[in-house]
């Protein structure tokens, strides 16, 4: 039976957003943040962010937050292995995380779930979530055991590319309806927050 750890990947750079959070950004008068919790947080055994940075920004949360191991900014897979880390140190009795964007407010609330069930049926080593025909590599399910593997490859063979290093393992994609609303829509720039409230609007906000 797995358990699994959801991480929240906060630690981008944000520029086209012009600076900053993503995750802070707020959306129909809540941050971004919130509702992701708020789908999240249910699904999994605890919650924690990876931001780099100074972590008093998320104060208010109440949640750790991991800072990536590998510097510079490597993209997100040094997310996942941010993730992988603390859950490794901190939490021996998780199996998996769950990564999720920091800018996506519509997520499923069943993602974690059928990841783990549709891994299992493929007999996968990974999962990663898809829909309307395009990949979403960072919406993952990693098992912790593969955590050295990672490491190595980050920072041995600078591997940066999510797809690079999930190619040497065997990979299960798991389709979610597009519809009524894309649940992998990413809030990336200000015209994007305004769609974001456009879609909660025409849901009446309990998207």
């Amino acid at each position: 039976m797995a358990r699994i750890l959801g991480v929240v990947l906060a630690g981008g750079l944000a520029r086209r957003m012009g600076g900053g959070d993503k995750s802070l950004q707020m959306l129909a008068g809540r941050p971004i943040l919130d509702r992701i919790i708020e789908r999240l947080g249910p699904q999994v055994d605890g919650v924690i962010l990876n931001a780099n940075g100074d972590p008093e920004r998320f104060a208010h949360w109440g949640l750790p937050v991991a800072g990536d191991p590998i510097p510079d900014y490597a993209g997100p897979l040094a997310g996942v292995l941010a993730g992988l880390t603390w859950a490794r140190q901190n939490r021996p009795d998780v199996t998996d995380i769950v990564t999720v964007p920091g800018d996506g407010p519509f997520l499923p609330r069943d993602l974690a779930a059928r990841m783990a069930q549709a891994r299992e049926q493929a007999g996968a080593d990974l999962a990663c979530a898809t829909s309307a025909g395009q990949a979403y590599p960072v919406v993952g399910l990693w098992p912790v055991r593969l955590h050295e593997d990672l490491r190595k490859a980050m920072v041995e063979e600078d591997i940066r590319k999510v797809d690079r290093w999930t190619a040497r393992h065997r990979l299960v994609q798991v389709e979610f309806a597009a519809q009524p609303v894309d649940p992998f829509f990413n809030a990336n720039t200000p015209d994007d927050i305004a769609e974001a409230e456009r879609l909660l609007a025409q849901l009446g906000d309990v998207a």
